[in-house]
């Protein structure tokens, strides 16, 4: 694969704001030069941020694309529903289906910045307009009209060509049946896949796996993030809080049993820096969960943010850009099922990390299911469900009554939908809930936030880490960092978790208490 050469943007982007902030047609002149340099050089970290439509031949492509349209043949767009909207048709070199997400949306109501960022992080592909209204407070028809009036589309077209481009990525990368693609991707009839997948796509899904773009052996799928990318990391932070024998590492890769819809399957995601993607391979007998797995590794790994959007607010102080330059590309860590976040947050408390790591581990082998997977000679248990820790009797596990009160008291409130897990909530509706459970306090709230609600601006100023990072960066300066304060506690963590904890005084724990 040739080089890529890469264009400085300390002087060409990160001081236009505008830049960012931007929706719609792409008018400026300095930013359409540029967008059009950052094409010629193939540049990854805007892969996502804008589409170039080619009036030559009516398609429209990512940034990273191969083709070299001349300047005058180029319109350039800052979502692909606009280049849709103008009637080009996507690419099937580049596969603009593929692109890293990005919030393009900023500047718009606060509504469709929320349902634009669900409809992303949707993890079903069955779609209920009512339903889907009903999480912003308004009704599917007010909804359907922003929609429209904003972007072109509704949310149910939205969900609707999403399926669609999973098709053609597993077309492409896989080696699966269409039968069993048409299935992964929502549709019951192999009929109205087809006709779907021609109408929008322009071919059928035969013809494109004739033409082997890309085609691979096995269920092997890539996702496209934005780079930079501390993968290194993350991986890190996975080995050091991970979940009983349900996680192992080997080589940079991060291998994971999963459940799911009563199935139990693997995956292991490794990261190929050259291409910016993450590569998930996936052993599970039911295809149809292949849409919802790939939504949880975007989770998991963060892949929605843009890293050089947070790196402009954070290298505001030179302190903290000091930092960032160590770690360029900082992901917020959170964790492949939000319940065992949780329980394992509520274990953390007042101990070590290796005591926490005990004690989930004492959990799963008291309470979970057994499966036919082995890992260094054992047999690996799944971890227990709400409603089984809610009604388990915890005398064998070895931690405080009153944390196995907690945990039953919490685990009940999941079960009977008291306390919901779901991350578009409103985290101050969130935190109010979680903190009525007796024996969890600000601490286990706010690492709950961060982590399972995936909210950039929450800082758990408690936690012994951040308390002492505190020390060295003053309170005020993580204040400025807002609206990604929850990056600074990621960066505080990756970059004093060594330091800090070598000088602790004895008896110290690595998290403070939460109650």
């Amino acid at each position: 694969m040739p080089t890529r050469k890469i264009i400085n943007a300390n002087d060409n982007v990160r001081k236009q704001p505008v830049f960012y902030a931007f929706f719609g047609y792409v008018k400026s002149m300095k930013q359409r030069d540029i967008y059009y340099q950052a094409l010629l050089a193939r540049d990854h970290r805007f892969d996502g941020k804008f589409f170039v439509g080619v009036k030559t031949t009516g398609i429209y492509c990512r940034p990273i694309c191969p083709a070299k349209p001349k300047k005058e043949n180029v319109e350039l767009f800052s979502t692909h529903y606009e280049a849709e909207r103008a009637g080009y048709r996507p690419c099937l070199r580049c596969r603009p289906e593929s692109a890293p997400h990005s919030p393009a949306w900023i500047g718009k109501s606060a509504v469709i910045q929320r349902a634009i960022k669900v409809l992303h992080a949707q993890e079903s592909l069955e779609f209920d307009e009512d339903k889907f209204a009903s999480l912003f407070g308004v009704s599917a028809r007010h909804l359907r009209r922003l929609f429209q009036e904003e972007i072109g589309k509704t949310p149910k077209q939205i969900s609707f060509e999403n399926r669609l481009n999973l098709a053609r990525k597993l077309v492409i990368e896989t080696s699966l049946p269409i039968t069993h693609v048409a299935f992964a991707s929502g549709f019951s009839s192999i009929r109205r896949f087809n006709d779907a997948f021609k109408e929008r796509f322009k071919k059928t899904p035969r013809l494109i796996r004739r033409n082997k773009i890309g085609a691979s052996e096995g269920l092997k799928v890539s996702i496209s993030y934005r780079p930079p990318f501390d993968f290194d990391g993350l991986i890190a932070n996975y080995k050091r809080h991970k979940i009983g024998n349900l996680e192992w590492f080997e080589k940079g890769k991060m291998n994971r049993i999963i459940s799911m819809d009563g199935k139990i399957g693997k995956i292991a995601i490794e990261n190929d820096p050259e291409h910016s993607c993450l590569i998930v391979h996936i052993d599970f007998p039911d295809t149809t969960v292949i849409h919802s797995i790939i939504s949880k590794v975007r989770h998991l790994f963060d892949l929605n943010s843009d890293p050089v959007v947070v790196a402009n607010q954070l290298e505001t102080n030179s302190q903290i850009k000091k930092i960032l330059l160590k770690y360029p590309g900082i992901r917020l860590p959170s964790g492949w099922d939000p319940f065992e976040i949780s329980i394992s947050s509520i274990l953390g408390q007042l101990v070590s990390v290796e005591q926490g790591q005990s004690l989930l581990s004492n959990l799963i082998d008291l309470l979970g299911e057994e499966t036919d997977y082995v890992v260094n000679g054992k047999k690996i248990k799944l971890f227990p469900s709400p409603n089984v820790l809610a009604q388990a009797n915890l005398e064998k596990l070895k931690t405080t009554r009153i944390r196995k009160e907690t945990l039953k008291l919490f685990s009940q409130a999941v079960a009977e939908g008291k306390i919901s897990l779901n991350a578009s909530q409103d985290v101050d509706e969130f935190l109010k809930t979680v903190m009525s459970i007796k024996g969890i306090g600000p601490w286990t709230a706010n690492y709950m936030a961060l982590k399972v609600l995936r909210h950039t601006d929450t800082f758990p100023e408690t936690d012994l880490i951040l308390a002492r990072a505190l020390d060295l960066h003053p309170k005020h300066v993580v204040q400025q960092m807002s609206p990604w304060r929850g990056y600074v506690a990621a960066l505080f963590w990756r970059n004093y978790s060594h330091t800090l904890v070598k000088n602790k005084k004895k008896g110290d724990s690595n998290v403070t208490p939460s109650s």
